[in-house]
C-alpha cells in the first residue's frame, strides 16, 4: 500500500487537475474565457466565462474523458515567470481578458513580486499561476477525480461583476476515498435538516414572516423544549440561578457595552421613538445580565454568581448567508455568565469545560476540538492591558491542556474583552462547524461599573464567564437532526409511544394506555386509521417514532404490549407495568436509546 500523501501533496493534486480541467474545456470551447481555478478542501474548481456557447452538465462525461486522456499524457507541469508586458502580451493573445486585469493588478498593487508574474504550462496549455503542481499529468492516481457540477459565480465574487460559469470536481488521494467522500455526502443531504425539517414537520420558514425566522411547529417545540428542561436541570445541579431579560434595549445600553457603534451592522436597524430615542433588538444577553448583577450590592460572600437565561437573540445576518436552522436571524440561546472572583477563574472555566464535556457525551455528537481565539497585542481593537490577558490566556490553554481537550491557537481573533474558545463539532462530511463558545472577560467588569466587596471592606471587578454549552435551540437542533438522521431518543422525539392496535375490539384497551402514559408525561398517540398493520408499522417507522407497541388480542388478554424500537428487527413482548415503567425510565434519564448498543432498561 502506498503512503498517505501529505496535504500538500493532495493540494498539488487537486490544482493540477484545476489545470487539466481547463485545459480539457478550451479544447471543445476554444473562445473560452478563463476565470481562477484553484484547489478546495474537496478537490478544485474552474471559472469560465463562455459567452454564447455555454457548457452544460451533459458536457462532464465528455470533459472527463478529455481530461483522462491529458492525464495519460504525463504532459510535465512546467514554471516560467514573466514580465508584465510579456505576460499580457500572452494573455491578450489568448483573448484572456479577465487574466489581464488580475496581472495589471498584481503588478500595480506590489503583490508581484519585482514585477515578475509565474505561469505555468502543461502541453499546450498555459495559465498564469503561482503553482505548485505535480511532477507532470501522469501523477494524477487512476479513478481519484469526478466532475461534480456546474454553478453560476460572479467574477472576483463581486455581484456587479460578470456572471461566470463554475465547473466543480471532486478530488481525492485515492479512488476508495472518493467513494467515501460521496456515500457520506449522500447521506448528509438525506439527513439535511432541511430536508427532515420540513417532512417531518418540526419547523417551516414563511415568506411573509421573514427570511431566517424560523416558526417552530409542534414537534419541534418539543425537541427544544426538551433540551431546555434538561439544561435547566444541570444548571439548577450547577448552582446557576435564572434570570429572565427584555428582548429589547435603549440604545446607550450597547454603546456602554461597546457593541455600538462596531457591531452596528450585525444588529437590527434602530426603532427610532417620537421622543427621539433609539431601541434596538438585542443581539446577545451579556449586557442586561451585567445590568441584573448591577441591580444590587455585591459581596464576595455573593461570587460566583452565575446568571442563567435561555434568551431570544436577533442578527442582521446577510441573506445569502441564511441556512436553514444553522444560520438565523432569530434565535434562543443557552446563555449564562458567570461573575466571579480572581482565584474561583479557574476552577469555574473548568466547571464549565466539564459541562460541555458531559453534554456532548450524553448526545453522542463526537469528539470536539476547540479553538483558542488570541489577542495581538499590535491590534487596537482589543482591551489595553497587556498582563490581564496574559493572565488569561494562560489560564484559558491550561485547562484545555489539563483536560486533554484538542485545540487551535487563533491569535487576533479574541473578543475585545478577553480570550475565548469556539467548541468545534464535525458534521457528517467530516467539516467542522462551531456550536458553541465560552468567553473569559476581565475588562467589561469597568465598562458597567461592577463591583463587589471584597473581603477587606474594598471594591473589587468581578471577573465574567461567558458561556452557552448547548449554543442555540436552532443551531444545535439542526445538528442533532443531522447527526441523528432525526431518529431522536425517546425522551427528545416528538411522539415517544405509537400505539398501534391491530384489531378494532383493543381500541378502548389502546386509549386506556395512551391516558395512562399521558398522565405519566409520556408523549403518546393512536393509530386508529383503517390501513393495514404493515401500512401503521411503516408510517411509524417513516415518522421516525422511537417506540411502537403493538396491542392485540393476546396483548390485551394479557395486559401486555408487544415492543417494537425503531430501526431494530426483534419485538419484545413484556407486560404493561413494565413497559410504562420502563418508558418513564427511558424519558427521566434520558437514555439514547437510539443507539444500536442501548437496550431498553427493562426491570
Amino acid at each position: 500500500m502506498s503512503p498517505e500523501p501529505s496535504v500538500d501533496q493532495l493540494y498539488r493534486l487537486r490544482h493540477s487537475l484545476a489545470h487539466i480541467l481547463a485545459q480539457a474545456v478550451l479544447q471543445i470551447r476554444p473562445q473560452a474565457q478563463l476565470g481562477f481555478g484553484p484547489p478546495v478542501d474537496t478537490g478544485f474548481y474552474y471559472d469560465f466565462d463562455f459567452g454564447d456557447e455555454p457548457v452544460t452538465a451533459d458536457d462532464l462525461k465528455d470533459l472527463t474523458k478529455r481530461m483522462q486522456k491529458i492525464i495519460k499524457e504525463k504532459q510535465p507541469f512546467e514554471n516560467v515567470t514573466k514580465s508584465l508586458d510579456e505576460a499580457v502580451e500572452l494573455l491578450e493573445a489568448g483573448r484572456q481578458t479577465y487574466k489581464v486585469e488580475y496581472a495589471r493588478e498584481l503588478v500595480d498593487t506590489g503583490k508581484a513580486a519585482d514585477g515578475q508574474l509565474g505561469f505555468y504550462q502543461n502541453g499546450p496549455f498555459v495559465d498564469m499561476c503561482e503553482g505548485p503542481h505535480l511532477e507532470h499529468t501522469g501523477q494524477v492516481p487512476k479513478a481519484s477525480f469526478s466532475l461534480d457540477n456546474i454553478a453560476g459565480s460572479y467574477w472576483r465574487g463581486d455581484e456587479k461583476n460578470p456572471m461566470l460559469t463554475r465547473i466543480y470536481g471532486l478530488c481525492f488521494e485515492s479512488p476508495d476515498a472518493l467513494k467515501d467522500y460521496k456515500a457520506r455526502r449522500e447521506l448528509a443531504r438525506q439527513r439535511d435538516h432541511r430536508k427532515l425539517g420540513r417532512e417531518l414537520h418540526l419547523y417551516t420558514i414563511d415568506e411573509e414572516v421573514g427570511v431566517g425566522l424560523p416558526l417552530w411547529l409542534p414537534k419541534g417545540t418539543v425537541i427544544r423544549d426538551s433540551l431546555e428542561q434538561w439544561a435547566r436541570e444541570e444548571e439548577f445541579k450547577a448552582g446557576y440561578q435564572r434570570v429572565s431579560t427584555p428582548c429589547i434595549t435603549r440604545s446607550q445600553l450597547f454603546y456602554r457595552s461597546g457593541h455600538l457603534p462596531y457591531f452596528a451592522e450585525d444588529m437590527f436597524p434602530p426603532m427610532k421613538l417620537d421622543d427621539g430615542d433609539e431601541y434596538y433588538l438585542r443581539p446577545m444577553n451579556c449586557p442586561h445580565h451585567h445590568k441584573v448583577y448591577a441591580s444590587e450590592s455585591r459581596s464576595y460572600r455573593d461570587l460566583p454568581l452565575r446568571l442563567a437565561e435561555y434568551g431570544d437573540d436577533f442578527r442582521y445576518e446577510r441573506h445569502g448567508s441564511l441556512s436553514g436552522l444553522l444560520r438565523v436571524r432569530a434565535m434562543c440561546m443557552n446563555d449564562a455568565h458567570i461573575y466571579c472572583e480572581n482565584d474561583q477563574v479557574e476552577g469555574e472555566f473548568n466547571a464549565v469545560m466539564n459541562m460541555y464535556r458531559m453534554y456532548y457525551s450524553h448526545l453522542r455528537i463526537g469528539d470536539f476540538r476547540v479553538r483558542l481565539s488570541l489577542h495581538d497585542e499590535s491590534k487596537d481593537k482589543f482591551v489595553d492591558n497587556e498582563p490581564e490577558w496574559q493572565r488569561s490566556e494562560v489560564i484559558v490553554r491550561d485547562i484545555l491542556k489539563n483536560n486533554n481537550i484538542d485545540f487551535d491557537e487563533a491569535p487576533g481573533e479574541a473578543a475585545f474583552y478577553g480570550p475565548k474558545i469556539d467548541i468545534q463539532l464535525a458534521n457528517i462530511l467530516g467539516r467542522e462547524e462551531t456550536v458553541s463558545t465560552c468567553q473569559l472577560d476581565f475588562a467589561v467588569a469597568e465598562r458597567f461599573d461592577l463591583t463587589y466587596v471584597d473581603r477587606d471592606g474594598s471594591d473589587q471587578r468581578p471577573y465574567i464567564i461567558h458561556r452557552a454549552p448547548l449554543s442555540t435551540h436552532e443551531r444545535i437542533v439542526s445538528f442533532l437532526i443531522e447527526s441523528y438522521g432525526a431518529a431522536f431518543p425517546t425522551w427528545l422525539a416528538p411522539l415517544q409511544v405509537q400505539l398501534i392496535p391491530v384489531a378494532d375490539h383493543v381500541q378502548e384497551y389502546a386509549e386506556e394506555i395512551k391516558d395512562l402514559l399521558v398522565q405519566d408525561l409520556i408523549r403518546a398517540d393512536i393509530d386508529d386509521s383503517n390501513d393495514s398493520f404493515n401500512k401503521k408499522i411503516r408510517k411509524a417507522v417513516t415518522s421516525k417514532t422511537p417506540n411502537m407497541w403493538i396491542l392485540g388480542g393476546r396483548e390485551l388478554e394479557e395486559r401486555s404490549i408487544t415492543w417494537r424500537r425503531y430501526a431494530v428487527q426483534e419485538q419484545e413482548t413484556m407486560a404493561l407495568d413494565t413497559a410504562v415503567d420502563t418508558v418513564k425510565r427511558m424519558n427521566a434519564e434520558r437514555i439514547m436509546d437510539n443507539f444500536d448498543d442501548v437496550s431498553l432498561p427493562v426491570g
